[in-house]
């Protein structure tokens, strides 16, 4: 691995390879930070000086963000603690692969399995990459079993060379596809940002990793929704009122010469096409939808 800059300026920054990257360069656009990179490529570029990037697995940038080769990155608090990482968890990001719900790290068996709880497990045979985290669990739960580290393809291994498996899912069709059941969660895992620990309190740092905590909180938080522009006749306004959903308080200004206010909300997506007939019936007229970037509490 080439050597990060040590510039107090530059922001060394940790960022996921793999499953995670995709929603992650996403997010990270949403917020601002537009990075690029080519596919074989694990230095992702930014026309920001004051930002220096290395793709790695989430499993490992733990342990690099708590040794300080970087100052923050993003990885799941699954690997946080798998790895024993001393770091400053700044916060948890609702985002995953592929919804913004938590992973799920799950005890799962052959559906023909005569296994149907943790107590089952005694004595028995379990592949997975959370060795730790499955060793404790086990503990907490007063069983005693043979965990093994799992390199990948885990689903395939039972019940021919172990008999469960504990692997992550967000959906459970992968497990399902394998023709695994699932037992029990062993522990849900959302994105975290976290930071070294002597980055954290260099006052130039923290100022530079609280921004960008910020704008990632601001991209998720429009996650989900959009605004709302309308005209509505002074005389419907009220009408309009009541159908109307908003996060707080929706925004109304007099229009310029004529009995007519104009509207603006935030609002959740899902419920958009229902609710723009509805005001379009109750008197709004110029309806206008648009993205989010962010919005910012």
């Amino acid at each position: 691995m080439r050597n990060l800059s040590l510039d107090d300026h530059v922001l060394k920054m940790g960022l996921p390879k793999g499953s995670l990257q995709e929603a992650t360069f996403r997010l990270l656009a949403k917020a601002g930070y537009h990075f690029s990179v080519s596919s074989r490529s694990y230095f992702p570029s930014i026309e920001d000086d004051r930002i220096q990037a290395i793709l790695i697995r989430a499993q490992e940038i733990a342990r690099y963000v708590q040794d300080g080769v970087f100052d923050v990155g993003l990885t799941g608090k699954d690997w946080i603690m798998e790895n024993r990482a001393d770091v400053v968890e700044v916060d948890s990001l609702a985002y995953s692969k592929t919804t913004m719900r938590p992973v799920r790290w799950v005890l799962a068996v052959p559906n023909d399995s005569d296994i149907n709880s943790v107590e089952d497990l005694q004595g028995k045979r379990i592949a997975t990459e959370i060795v730790n985290l499955t060793t404790d669990w086990l503990q907490a739960k007063g069983v005693t079993a043979e965990v093994e580290f799992s390199w990948g393809a885990t689903e395939v291994k039972a019940p021919t060379l172990v008999d469960a498996i504990v692997e992550v899912t967000e959906t459970g069709s992968s497990l399902r596809s394998n023709n695994l059941r699932i037992v029990e969660t062993v522990l849900e895992s959302h994105t975290m940002l976290i930071a070294n620990k002597e980055s954290w309190h260099h006052p130039q740092k923290r100022e530079t990793i609280e921004n960008f905590h910020l704008m990632l909180q601001a991209a998720i938080g429009s996650e989900g929704k959009v605004g709302l522009k309308m005209n509505v006749p002074k005389d419907k306004l009220e009408m309009v009122m009541q159908t109307l959903p908003a996060m707080k308080q929706p925004t109304i200004s007099p229009l310029y010469g004529v009995d007519w206010m104009a509207v603006e909300i935030i609002a959740n997506e899902s419920v958009v096409r229902d609710l723009i007939p509805a005001l379009k019936r109750a008197g709004a007229q110029d309806i206008i939808e648009y993205p989010l970037n962010k919005v910012i509490h």
